[in-house]
């Protein structure tokens, strides 16, 4: 038997110390923090010199500077290629940081001015016997806080197994009318809030069917929260592995256990999500409660009549255009952005809570 001739093993090529997209040339760096520091500081100078507002500055001074000098740099480093790249990265960033701000600064604002307004009373009582210009030791939001609750409580219990069926639909289902569906649903993502209170209003309190009343509301903010809730529950759906469809359809069980007792769960914290976003669309419209619910000053629990919300309480007090009154809506709007981060940690905590304990079962039982 013939000696079989191996050809000696290749010695191992030393790793370099970090990878190709971590090298940076030193006068690339110097090149780039230039470019990003002299804009903002020439036109600073400009701005001081010349006394220019500076939103109109920073559009019409900091921005051309910007591009041209990232444009610059970048035709220097990677060729035409760069100046293009340079746009788009410095047009990313600006609008970005820009829409930051907006959000940071708004955000303080509610907080900064809303705490001013915010005591157990305010959250507890209602506004009965209270004018616009009742000292703030009086009054509160309680009675708008319970009638928010009603109207979008009611809204979530029809929206939510409604979006829910619909995601299912269009995602487990083989039908040829998903396309229209789907196309529906997409539209209604686009409607106006005011229409849908004008339709509501025009359909059943013009016509003498009812007055003003809490589920008049409600049923405003169904096609508004509908959207949400099933596409992002369908995109939840369709996240699911289809091994895991599969498997429970090898093993014999028929297509509507599979999908209760394996696709469902594994999509939990997506219907969950798609839940969330929807109170979060509707929690501050206020145009279609204004044309279907109306106000209220006392505490109303029964959604056959009118009540009072969160945010006609805000519109009501912005409306009287008095100091008093224009610190209890920042107190209302700080009341919304409490309860919704409520919701939205307490739906964080119980579902890692949950898959915490899945996780410490797996273990053990290995």
């Amino acid at each position: 038997m013939e000696n079989l001739q191996t050809t000696p093993a290749l010695p191992a090529l030393p790793r370099p110390a970090k990878s190709p997209w971590q090298m940076r040339n030193p006068k690339s760096t110097r090149s780039i923090i230039l470019a990003s520091v002299l804009p903002a500081l020439a036109s600073l100078a400009l701005t001081f010199s010349l006394n220019i507002d500076g939103a109109i500055a920073m559009l019409t001074i900091f921005l051309p500077m910007q591009f041209a000098a990232a444009s610059f740099v970048g035709f220097k480093i990677f060729g035409r290629k760069g100046v293009a790249d340079a746009g788009l990265v410095i047009f990313t960033i600006f609008f970005s940081t820009l829409v930051g701000v907006l959000l940071i600064s708004v955000l303080f604002s509610v907080v900064t001015e809303g705490f001013k307004a915010l005591s157990p009373h305010f959250i507890s009582q209602n506004n009965v016997y209270i004018t616009p210009t009742t000292s703030l030791e009086y009054g509160g939001v309680g009675h708008a806080v319970l009638g928010t609750f009603i109207i979008v409580g009611l809204s979530t219990l029809v929206t939510v197994p409604l979006g829910i069926a619909l995601a299912v639909y269009l995602t487990e289902t083989r039908s040829k009318a998903r396309g229209t569906v789907r196309t529906l649903v997409q539209a209604m993502s686009g409607l106006p809030s005011v229409v849908a209170g004008l339709f509501v209003y025009a359909a059943l309190i013009t016509t003498g069917f009812t007055t003003y009343a809490g589920w008049l509301g409600s049923v405003a903010l169904i096609p508004l929260m509908l959207p949400t809730v099933t596409r992002v529950a369908e995109e939840a759906l369709r996240l699911v592995p289809v091994e895991l469809r599969n498997g429970a359809l090898a093993l014999g069980a028929p297509a509507y256990r599979s999908f209760l007792s394996v696709t469902l769960p594994a999509a939990k914290s997506g219907i969950i999500t798609a839940v969330l976003l929807g109170i979060a669309r509707i929690i501050g419209e206020t145009a279609p409660l204004l044309l279907t619910v109306n106000y209220a000053n006392d505490t109303v629990l029964d959604p056959l009549q009118a009540m009072a919300s969160l945010p006609t309480y805000i519109y009501q007090n912005l409306d009287s255009a008095n100091d008093t009154s224009l610190q209890r809506a920042w107190g209302a709007a700080f009341v919304i952005l409490i309860f919704v981060a409520i919701i939205f940690t307490a739906a964080r905590i119980a579902t890692r809570s949950k898959t915490a304990k899945k996780s410490s079962k797996k273990v053990v039982k290995k």
